[in-house]
C-alpha cells in the first residue's frame, strides 16, 4: 500500500519538455496538484504545456541552475519529480560545461531544496546512457557505469550526488533510470521523430548516423507511468531503478519498421557527420525491468509497433509537423 495516497502536491522540473509535459498531464489526470517548472524564456512560452489548462496546474518559470529559485519552488510540495536536464549527446561534445551546470549543479540545487523543505520523496531522473555499451544483457542496475560522452558523465555524477544525499542525510531519494523514450512531442534530434518527420515531409533520401546500435525503446506513456510508480511506491528509497521494456532493436530495423508503417520506400544514407566518436558510441542497450516490476505494479503496456503508429499519427498531423525543421540537422 502506498504511503503517498494522501500526499498530492507534486513539483515537476522540466515540465515543459517532451517527457515532462506528458508526465504533468498524467499526474493531473490522476488527481495530483502539480507545480510545473518551465524554463524561463523571453517568449513566456510553456513549451509543450502551451494550451494545457487545469485548476490543479500551477506554472512557474525559472532555471534549476538558480539555487534560490529551487528553494522557493520546493516549498509546500510532497514529491519532486526532477526531470530538468540538458540531454542532447552531440551538443555535450561542444558545450560540456553547460551540462555540468545544469545536470550536476542543477540536481544538487534540487536536492538541497528537497532537504530544506522536508520533501517526502524526490525522484531524480537518470538515463540508460550511464551504462554505456552493454557488457552484459539484460542490463541490471548493478551494471558498470561507463561515461562514454560528457552527457552521460554528468548524469553519472548527478546520480551519485543524489544517492549521497540519501546516505548522508536520509533524504528520500529514488533514481529513476528510463531507457530510450520516444513518442509525440519528442525533439527532432532523436532518431524516431527525425525519421518520421522527414518521411512525412516527403523526403526520398534521409541521412542518418550509425545503424548498427541497438536500443531499448519505451513509449512515453509507459515511461511516465514508471515515474509515477516510483513516486508512489514503498521501499524504493535509496535505489537506482530501470524503467525498461527488456527488449532491443537495431537502428536499421527500427528505421525499416517506420518506413513500412508509413508506406515509404525512403533510402537511408549514412552521413559521417552524424556519427559519434567511435569510443563514445553506445552500441547496445537492453535493460532489465526485474527490479521495478518487483517493487511496483508497473509493467510496459505499449508495444514498439503500437507506439510507433501513435507517434506517426501525431507527427503526420500538419499542425504538429509544422513545428519541426525537416531540412536541418539538429544536434
Amino acid at each position: 500500500m502506498s504511503t503517498f495516497n494522501k500526499r498530492r502536491r507534486v513539483l515537476v522540473t522540466g515540465a515543459d519538455g517532451f517527457i515532462g509535459s506528458h508526465l504533468t498531464q498524467q499526474l493531473l489526470g490522476r488527481g495530483y496538484s502539480v507545480r510545473a517548472l518551465c524554463l524561463y524564456n523571453s517568449f513566456n512560452s510553456r513549451g509543450w504545456l502551451e494550451g494545457v489548462s487545469d485548476p490543479n496546474l500551477e506554472i512557474v518559470y525559472g532555471d534549476v541552475r538558480d539555487a534560490g529559485l529551487c528553494m522557493e519552488i520546493a516549498r509546500d510540495v510532497d514529491i519532486i519529480l526532477h526531470l530538468a536536464a540538458l540531454i542532447a549527446i552531440p551538443y555535450s561534445y561542444v558545450a560540456p560545461r553547460s551540462y555540468v551546470d545544469t545536470n550536476v549543479s542543477g540536481t544538487l540545487n534540487m536536492l538541497e531544496a528537497a532537504k530544506a523543505n522536508g520533501v517526502k520523496r524526490i525522484v531524480v531522473t537518470s538515463t540508460s546512457e550511464v551504462y554505456g555499451t552493454a557488457i552484459e544483457v539484460p542490463i541490471t542496475e548493478s551494471h558498470p557505469r561507463q561515461p562514454q560522452s560528457p552527457y552521460s558523465a554528468t548524469k553519472i555524477a548527478a546520480d551519485a550526488v543524489a544517492l549521497s544525499y540519501y546516505h548522508a542525510f536520509g533524504l528520500p531519494v529514488v533514481v529513476a533510470r528510463p531507457f530510450n523514450t520516444y513518442g509525440p512531442r519528442q525533439s527532432a534530434r532523436a532518431i524516431i521523430p527525425s525519421i518520421i518527420s522527414q518521411i512525412a515531409a516527403g523526403k526520398d533520401v534521409i541521412e542518418v548516423g550509425d545503424l548498427r546500435p541497438t536500443r531499448d525503446f519505451n513509449f512515453v506513456t509507459d515511461t511516465c507511468r514508471g515515474f509515477i510508480a516510483l513516486a508512489e511506491a514503498d521501499d524504493v528509497e535509496g535505489k537506482e531503478i530501470n524503467i525498461a521494456s527488456g527488449t532491443e532493436i537495431s537502428m536499421a530495423d527500427t528505421l525499416a519498421l517506420i518506413a513500412r508503417l508509413m508506406g515509404s520506400r525512403v533510402e537511408f544514407r549514412v552521413d559521417p557527420v552524424r556519427l559519434r566518436p567511435e569510443a563514445s558510441e553506445v552500441f547496445r542497450l537492453c535493460g532489465s525491468n526485474k527490479l521495478i516490476t518487483e517493487l511496483t505494479d508497473w509493467r510496459p503496456q505499449v508495444s514498439l509497433e503500437e507506439g510507433l503508429k501513435l507517434t506517426i499519427d501525431w507527427f503526420t498531423n500538419p499542425d504538429n509537423l509544422s513545428r519541426y525543421r525537416t531540412d536541418e540537422y539538429v544536434k
